[in-house]
């Protein structure tokens, strides 16, 4: 707010003397003191007596009662500029202009904080007080709300001031200055600043501060300094303006304070002094050529606009900042403050409220993007629409804002009924007619406003606004009793046509502009105004109770039912219109709206009037009160959002309905779970709309492509199902009917298997809370969710699939045996065949399950047996990935593991992998069953394809295990798997080290069944190790020449390695000397032109 360096703004009006001519002003001081006197701001009475003037004692505690004198220059200071009062009265004696001067500044620090911090949203002005709070300290969030308000100007202000850092404070008529310390802090040093107040009329007229602060708010500085004169007025010197003792002056002294002026401030003034003295001595200057000079102290002229000072310039570039941000986060909050400052000000009729609405108005106007965009044809985006709602440049036919603010344009006060509306609390007329549908009474006499109900509450928002609180409230009364004739009507009119609309089983009678999310906020305006009337006695009730009253204290916000009105039923009251208004409007049957943005303030708008609603405590009066909103919306038919016919794209009731279900569920449990299981409904999900189904044309476009319309917020709305859901599983444990119900709204209802799901965990939890016995009947309620879990999720992908599986065999676990019975008998519906065997089947026969039911012999064989018949079907079903599992769950049974034994030879041929086979294999040896391993294996090696490259695939462990299977086994065995092998495997470095391992030891030497032979070592010039013999050299010498065909230079020595191993080989045949030689003589035929890796070779081998 504060610009550095600058000088106060020069005075708007010229102050002169008798004398210097006819254009003087009249007036003229009587007395004075002498050049430069001054006098404290306190008046004629005590300090106390001054603070009680200001209002900081209470009324009847003042130590002496107020002169006449300041009781009318109170009076002057506040509605009179000075310019008026020096013209009007030919002698003003000094000591009345010193109590005018002194009565002029500002008395309130309301309009200090208001200029110097955002307002926190609190609707208790004791919120924005120093030391004030809304709410009680609570953790983490409100350390940080803390701080963060500490940061503001006004509390850093009130922390300077306490802090002693406020001095040299002089108030010269109408201005005021002087210097804040800002103390040292780690990282910077201590400065002083020099500020300077104008004011007129109790408002700050403009402020400078060499701070150099550039925000929309007066800097800490100058609230400090502006607290030291409300709060220390007798502390401050009082001089009248400057023009007022320089005309007490004689020629030399005016002399000797001009040259000692320009001598103390000479780098600054010089050349302005000099500039000035040439104009004067100059006949035809301008400045010559009017009366009198200008006075900055001098006060305001009868012209002057009298205005708190605001930086416009600043305000402009705040929406410009915003504009330039985007959507990223925090723009749109700062935006949002922006606006609760314009509500502030308007609340306390300050003019700026609207010069700052039309200052943000016009920087937005003037963005670039939007003319852009329309040439486009493309729409604004949400974070633009946070402020023109839902603004488009398309023909769209629910209204935007601008729709809504040309419409406001046409908005007059004029009419006679709604000026006796607001104007008296005695406005009835008894002659009541019940045949005409825009009554301007109802059967008791009192008065009704029909009009559309958004702009009927804009305009109790804009009394409110402005500063009319009891004007609106009257508004306010009118509206709801308008509403709750209009609620009774629709429920009539409903009843008339009820049968021809549940045999339709649909309706398009629902409301396109719905009054919760609405961009005005009807409800929530209702709401608040009748709320304030609870919480405000009669005498404050003009909005602004006493700030400095309020400092340093906490109100609770504590509603209470004040006496009736005149216009509301025996026993109501302001507070039970207000919660009958809100569950009204939460309950109206409304379309969801376009776009992310307007549909997201749907919720959230419902969420906000529900969060206010659960700070109200339930009494007797506001039971009977939901009572009778719900059973009304129970039975509105189309006109309410829980009536038993509503429109496809309407919005859901879920949050309410839950608000509303912990509500009368202590009260009325009956009404409670039919509200809520009501409500439990999605149609937007249904696979098709009912035939007779008419959507809004705009929205057809979004369904055509789509099997449901374009619902952005519909995950938050699945959450809001799941939730009422659960609380109602909560609140029905132990009650079996309606456990029962629930249940089945659930699997009717809610579409999702994720929140399903969620659900079912909640039953089990619930239903397994240690201090007490399980409930048996919410087990089941929970496993039966588990199971529709399971059958939704079984076909699709779902990544939290085996956390489900394993949680569902948990749950069936508590439930009992049968359960686990019953869901491996039933398995193919619920599980694949890897789940089944895998987790299923593996958790039911483990020891920790049989330890946990407590089973005896008979169950645990029961079980098991279920559990094998389980196996085989899977293994039947799916033999690559539930062979193994079977043969492991079977192994106690010989039948079962010769059957599951036997789905795996059936299958080995076709449907599995060598990978596979060999880990059966493997299984089938470490379980004793040799030869069936070494079956599996030869099975497996037929599947298998080692390449000439392959040296590191992961089945070259099990080819070397399986043939050291076979060479246990015997002769013959080894004999049947070589050939395979030969087959199978192209790599010359594992068929060597196949071949090696067989030369070392006797073939069944280390048999699995302690069998010996007579330990001769196998010859390689005989079958089958001379047929693995010839194989490896033959792998050798395609592998050196398929290596030969693209090596480089840097694998020449890893490849005179390779030909190192392939000579042992070689030389392992009788004849393998010569094969070798002719190998290599071969290379270097064929490969001269290697010429450097055919030295290589010839140092190496010859």
């Amino acid at each position: 707010m504060a610009e550095r360096g600058q000088l106060p703004p020069p005075a708007k009006r010229l102050c002169c003397r008798p004398g210097y001519g006819s254009g003087c002003r009249p007036g003229q001081r009587a007395g004075g003191a002498g050049p430069g006197s001054g006098a404290l701001c306190a008046g004629p009475s005590s300090a106390a007596a001054a603070a009680a003037a200001l209002g900081l004692l209470p009324l009847g505690k003042t130590q002496s009662p107020e002169s006449l004198l300041d009781i009318a220059a109170r009076k002057v200071a506040e509605k009179w500029p000075f310019q008026r009062v020096e013209e009007r009265f030919e002698r003003i004696p000094e000591p009345v202009q010193r109590r005018i001067v002194y009565w002029s500044f500002p008395r309130s620090e309301r309009e200090i904080c208001m200029y110097s911090s955002f307002n926190t949203g609190a609707e208790d002005p004791a919120a924005a007080a120093p030391g004030g709070a809304a709410t009680a300290p609570g953790g983490a969030a409100d350390a940080a709300a803390a701080a963060d308000e500490n940061r503001l100007p006004f509390r850093r202000g009130i922390a300077l001031l306490d802090g002693g850092c406020v001095d040299n404070v002089l108030q010269v008529g109408f201005h005021l200055s002087g210097t804040v310390t800002e103390p040292a802090m780690q990282s910077e040093p201590e400065t002083v600043c020099n500020v300077a107040i104008s004011f007129d009329r109790c408002k700050i007229t403009s402020v400078t501060c060499s701070c150099g602060n550039k925000d929309i708010f007066y800097c800490a500085h100058v609230v400090a300094l502006s607290l030291y004169r409300i709060r220390k007025p007798d502390q401050v010197k009082l001089h009248l303006p400057i023009s007022e003792t320089l005309f007490q002056m004689n020629r030399d002294q005016l002399q000797k304070f001009v040259q000692y002026l320009i001598t103390v401030h000479h780098t600054e003034v010089l050349p302005t002094a000099q500039k000035l003295a040439d104009e004067i001595l100059s006949q035809n200057s301008e400045i010559n050529q009017v009366h009198g000079a200008p006075d900055p102290t001098a006060g305001a002229s009868i012209d002057d606009e009298n205005c708190w000072h605001l930086d416009e310039e600043q305000v402009q570039e705040q929406v410009k900042l915003f504009l330039s941000q985007g959507g990223y986060h925090g723009s749109g909050k700062q935006l949002n403050l922006l606006f609760a400052k314009v509500r502030e000000m308007l609340k306390m009729r300050d003019s700026n409220g609207a010069r700052m609405l039309t200052l943000i108005t016009e920087q937005f106007m003037a963005d670039p993007r939007l003319s852009l965009w329309r040439q486009q044809g493309t729409a604004m985006t949400d974070k633009y629409r946070q402020l023109w709602d839902e603004l488009d440049s398309s023909n769209r036919p629910h209204r935007t804002v601008f729709t809504r603010a040309i419409e406001a344009c046409d908005l007059h006060w004029q009419d006679s009924h709604l000026q006796h509306i607001i104007s008296s609390d005695l406005y009835t007329n008894y002659c009541y007619h019940d045949d005409t549908e825009n009554l301007l009474f109802d059967s008791h006499g009192w008065p009704l406003w029909h009009e559309h109900v958004p702009t009927a509450c804009a305009r109790v928002d804009a009394l409110r606004s402005h500063g009319y609180p009891r004007e609106a409230l009257r508004l306010a009364i009118a509206i709801v009793n308008t509403l709750r004739r209009q609620q009774q009507k629709q429920l009539e009119m409903f009843r008339a046509q009820k049968k021809e609309l549940l045999h339709r089983g649909v309706t398009s009678i629902t409301n396109l502009e719905g009054w919760v999310g609405h961009p005005l906020d009807p409800i929530g305006t209702l709401f608040s105004s009748l709320m304030e009337a609870c919480r405000v006695d009669d005498e404050s009730f003009h909005g602004f109770s006493d700030f400095t009253e309020n400092m340093g204290q906490c109100k609770s916000l504590e509603y209470q039912h004040l006496p009736a009105h005149k216009f509301l039923e025996e026993g109501e009251s302001y507070l039970t219109l207000a919660v009958e208004v809100a569950l009204i409007g939460l309950g109206q049957q409304r379309i969801m709206p376009d776009g992310l943005y307007a549909q997201e303030k749907v919720c959230r708008n419902e969420e906000q009037l529900i969060s206010k609603l659960q700070e109200i405590e339930l009494d007797d009066t506001l039971v009977k009160i939901f009572r009778k909103q719900a059973v009304f919306l129970l039975e509105a038919g189309p006109y309410s959002g829980l009536g038993e016919v509503i429109h496809r794209e309407s919005v859901p009731m879920h949050t309410f309905a839950k608000y509303l279900f912990t509500s009368l569920l202590p009260h009325d449990a009956e009404l409670a779970y039919k509200t809520a299981l009501r409500a439990m409904r999605l149609l937007v999900l249904e696979s098709t709309a009912p035939s007779g189904d008419i959507s809004r044309p705009h929205h057809i476009a979004s369904v055509v492509p789509n099997r449901y319309p374009r619902w952005f917020t519909l995950s938050h709305i699945e959450s809001q199902q799941c939730e009422l859901a659960s609380t109602m599983l909560t609140a029905a444990k132990g009650d079996v009917r309606r456990l029962e119900t629930v249940l089945e709204s659930i699997q009717k209802n809610i579409h999702s298997s994720s929140h399903i799901f969620k659900l079912a965990q909640d039953a089990f939890k619930i239903a397994t809370l240690m201090d007490s016995l399980p409930d048996i009947t919410l087990l089941k309620v929970s496993l039966e969710l588990g199971l529709q879990v399971m059958r939704m999720t079984l076909s699709t992908l779902n990544w939290r699939r085996r956390e489900m599986v394993r949680w569902l065999v948990t749950c069936a676990t508590e439930v009992g045996v049968y359960a686990l019975d019953s869901i491996m008998q039933n398995w193919f519906t619920l599980f694949t065949p890897t789940e089944a065997t895998s987790i299923v089947a593996t958790t039911v026969m483990s020891n920790s399950t049989i330890v946990r039911l407590h089973l005896d012999c008979h169950q645990q064989e029961k079980l098991a047996g279920s559990a094998r018949t389980l196996a085989l079907q899977c293994a039947m079903k799916d033999p690559q990935n539930c062979a193994l599992s079977a043969l492991t769950l079977c192994e106690k049974d010989h039948i079962a593991f010769e059957t599951a034994y036997q789905i795996v030879l059936d299958a080995a041929t076709t449907g599995m992998s060598y990978s596979q086979l060999f880990t059966i294999a493997r299984y089938m040896e470490h379980r004793g069953y040799p030869m069936r391993a070494y079956k599996l294996a030869t099975l497996a090696m037929t599947h298998l394809n080692l390449s000439y490259n392959q040296d590191t695939h992961p089945a070259i462990n099990d080819v070397l295990w399986a043939c050291a299977l076979s060479h246990s086994l015997g002769k013959n065995e080894l004999a049947a798997i070589i050939p395979l092998v030969v087959k199978s495997v192209k790599c010359a470095t594992v068929l060597s080290d196949i071949l090696r391992r067989c030369t070392l030891t006797t073939p069944g030497m280390v048999g699995l069944h302690g069998r010996r032979n007579s330990g001769k070592l196998m010859s390689l010039d005989k079958a089958p190790l001379r047929q693995l013999l010839d194989a490896t050299i033959g792998a050798y010498i395609n592998t050196t020449h398929s290596r030969l065909t693209h090596i480089s230079p840097r694998h020449y020595s890893e490849f005179i390695e390779f030909l190192s191993k392939a000579r042992e080989t070689f030389l392992m045949a009788h004849d393998g000397h010569i094969q070798f030689t002719q190998f290599i003589d071969n290379l270097k035929q064929i490969y001269k032109g290697k010429k450097k890796l055919m030295m290589l070779v010839r140092e190496r081998f010859g």
